[in-house]
């Protein structure tokens, strides 16, 4: 065969290869780009809806109604209905468009997650999806601190939790090989007794319900229960976060994992329920070592000197404590770290706070000073 011949029988079948390949268009699904369904395969995907309102990622006020505006689609098909979807439950159907429908958020902030889909004969339903953002409608209190009386602590002690009973702290310390349970006499600073965790793990907070005392680590995703009289280890615990800080709310227990969500816990450890926090201006993340006081769960923010005072039942804060420069300039040391540790005396109503290698520990008052 000569040369000329092949390279038009070559020729011939590139081009077929090419024909053949153009009538595909690489997408399995048929989806159209962006965050609608594809319609049905005997026709083109079209986009179905427009929604007007809300904008994605905008923000609202937990306790006001949201306007939720869908058109349909200039140049779309016919469209049977279209359901609006909030925080996973269906809210509304509509059968005409346009509509306006208003819906009422449960009054509690966070990041709420919208759906609009709509139906049609002749195509697949399509999803529209959004989210918005329910801030608080509490205007947080600022409280300043006074101090009533200072107390010696550890500054070997890297502090992750701090309880007070019966005349005594008991305080989760951190850091891999450093780690410790330890009960404390407060007018001393004195270790009464002590418990050390392994060399790989990292303490995190602790809480103290009923006569047992329960002890996070960081990362491990494991913690330890022990009787409050002898330290000894009855049990050990596991969970899914990080662990960061821990108290109780009546017979459940309560955690942080370093995100904005408290979780509430059984004795066993199971989880119960969880809440975000939230002030007026978004999310407050961080929340690490955690005490109830009054009702009211307070959590310290890492890496700031505030104290969050929060509702544990909604997620709102309702104002912060401002301990700016509490512990004395002469007292830091290169090692100095950061606000952690707070202690209620519920039977005397004494409040306590400390830190990460701080000499000191502090007793005080906070009072009211204005809003953020």
């Amino acid at each position: 065969m000569k040369k000329d011949t092949v390279c038009s029988i070559l020729f011939l079948l590139m081009l077929a290869a090419v024909i053949s390949c153009s009538g595909s268009s690489g997408n399995k699904s048929g989806a159209v780009a962006g965050n609608t369904i594809a319609g049905t395969d005997a026709l083109p995907a079209k986009r179905l809806i427009e929604v007007l309102s809300p904008a994605d990622n905008a923000s609202f006020i937990c306790s006001d109604k949201i306007t939720f505006s869908v058109v349909q689609a200039a140049g779309s098909v016919k469209i049977d209905s279209v359901q609006l979807w909030a925080g996973g439950s269906r809210k509304s159907t509509l059968f005409e468009l346009p509509a306006s429908v208003e819906l009422e958020p449960s009054g509690k902030p966070g990041r709420l997650p919208l759906r609009v889909v709509a139906f049609s004969p002749v195509s697949k339903p399509q999803t529209v999806s959004l989210f918005v953002s329910l801030l608080s409608d509490i205007t947080p209190v600022t409280y300043r601190y006074k101090v009533v009386k200072s107390y010696p602590h550890d500054r070997r002690a890297y502090t992750q939790g701090l309880v007070y009973d019966e005349g005594f702290f008991y305080e989760g310390t951190g850091q891999q090989g450093q780690s410790t349970l330890r009960k404390v006499e407060p007018e001393t600073g004195k270790v009464i007794s002590q418990v050390n965790l392994d060399g790989s793990l990292f303490g995190e907070g602790v809480a103290l319900l009923g006569d047992r005392i329960y002890q996070l680590t960081w990362t491990t995703k494991v913690g330890f229960v022990y009787d409050k009289k002898t330290l000894n280890q009855l049990n050990k615990i596991y969970y899914q976060t990080q662990g960061w800080g821990l108290t109780t709310m009546d017979d459940k227990l309560v955690m942080s994992d370093g995100t904005n969500v408290i979780w509430f816990l059984d004795a066993d450890f199971n989880v119960l329920s969880s809440v975000e926090v939230w002030d007026n201006k978004g999310m407050v993340d961080n929340l690490n070592e955690l005490e109830m006081i009054d009702g009211e769960l307070w959590a310290n923010i890492w890496q700031t000197e505030h104290i969050a005072r929060i509702d544990p039942l909604s997620g709102k804060v309702l104002g912060y404590v401002e301990l700016a420069n509490i512990l004395p300039r002469e007292d830091r040391s290169q090692e100095t770290d950061v606000l952690n540790g707070i202690a209620w005396d519920a039977a005397n109503k004494r409040l306590f706070v400390t830190g990460k290698y701080w000499p000191r520990l502090f007793e005080i008052t906070v009072t009211a000073s204005g809003r953020n």
